[in-house]
């Protein structure tokens, strides 16, 4: 009997091309699509069309349909707006609100995409695996499956997927991983699921994320490191790390965001040289190829998805934590993103900063 595939389908290129090679490779395929806005849930609709969460999804429902008609393969809407809400867009209020920079799109394909969608499915299919479009491989690592790298670094994903378990990764298929993205658009244009050039969007919230936080002005003051006010600022929340940008002050040097203290509303700032940092204790940590890392051993690690990678050191803190000690300095480090720990293209582990030394 052919094994049956539920492909999650956005509308986009990636996805539709995903379910073509499998239905192509000879599996039975069914797509499997996650409703994100929910009438009356409160929060505001994004200003820019082409996100993830929108009200206006005609436009990829048609396209959907369409690639299922093209495909012959059967279709399903699944209601996900509810764990969306508590995962993604309350967790992120939450992170903002506490001065930390969250990563929406990571929480989203751990507890949502490949979590409550896959529960949801099953109750109106029977699937043996579920695939995506993601720029991502898999491969056996021993008795586990690694995750790795896809082979067209401008694309790939695997910093998004980090945090997915044993278990998840073991049932997931990602056709596109040893594609290019050129050869992806090739296909999807000779198929004619989409209008060459089609430009796409991934993006959680299209327009401005404080939106959502829908907080009322607070004013605070602006600080340097020693204390001496050099501005006043409506809220701490408008700031991240590393931002230069809309500080609004005149000083002698450029100023970038050092520290972010919800407490006290105050946001302190800086020289770039003081962005720099070395260090940071990380908590959280799902381990994803490998069991465990090794003291002993240098690895990769991104701490932002555009992010190269730099070299370091990993150590055992008490309660399961990790301290990252880096070869040089790195830009900008933010508590609530995520640490993630590479040997060569494959995922060692995924963490979040909690703090930076």
């Amino acid at each position: 009997m052919r094994k049956r595939v539920a492909v999650g389908m956005s509308g986009g290129i990636d996805s539709s091309v995903a379910a073509y090679l499998l239905k192509k490779e000879g599996y039975d395929v069914v797509g499997i699509t996650m409703t994100l806005w929910r009438e009356g849930a409160g929060y505001p609709d994004p200003a820019t069309p082409g996100s993830c969460y929108s009200s206006d999804k005609k436009k990829d429902y048609e396209n959907i349909l369409k690639v299922s008609s093209l495909l012959d393969i059967p279709h399903y809407f699944i209601d996900c707006s509810h764990s969306y809400e508590e995962n993604v867009l309350e967790d992120f209020k939450r992170e903002y609100m506490g001065g930390r920079t969250p990563n929406p799109c990571i929480w989203c394909n751990e507890l949502v995409k490949f979590g409550y969608l896959l529960e949801k499915a099953r109750e109106e299919v029977d699937f043996d695996y579920f695939a995506t479009g993601h720029y991502a491989r898999l491969s056996p690592v021993g008795d586990r499956t690694g995750l790795f790298k896809g082979v067209d670094e401008v694309k790939d994903q695997s910093y998004f997927l980090s945090r997915l378990s044993q278990k998840q990764l073991s049932d997931t298929i990602f056709p596109l991983g040893g594609l290019k993205k050129d050869e992806v658009r090739k296909i999807d244009e000779e198929l004619g699921f989409h209008e060459k050039g089609e430009v796409e969007s991934q993006d959680f919230y299209g327009g401005d994320y404080r939106l959502l936080l829908s907080q009322k002005e607070r004013k605070g003051n602006i600080v340097l490191p020693n204390g001496r006010k050099v501005g006043e600022h409506k809220g701490y929340w408008n700031y991240t790390i590393g931002q230069r940008k809309g500080l609004g002050i005149a000083y002698k040097e450029p100023l970038y965001v050092i520290s972010i203290d919800s407490v006290t509303n105050t946001v302190t700032v800086g020289p770039g040289a003081l962005t720099m940092r070395k260090a940071l204790v990380a908590s959280n940590v799902v381990y994803s190829s490998l069991p465990d890392f090794s003291e002993k051993e240098e690895y990769t690690v991104k701490v932002r998805s555009v992010s190269k990678g730099i070299s370091a050191r990993l150590r055992h803190l008490e309660d399961g934590k990790i301290l990252f000690s880096f070869s040089d300095e790195v830009n900008a480090i933010t508590p609530g993103q995520s640490a993630v720990c590479y040997r060569g293209d494959m995922v060692v582990l995924s963490s979040i900063i909690e703090s930076v030394l």
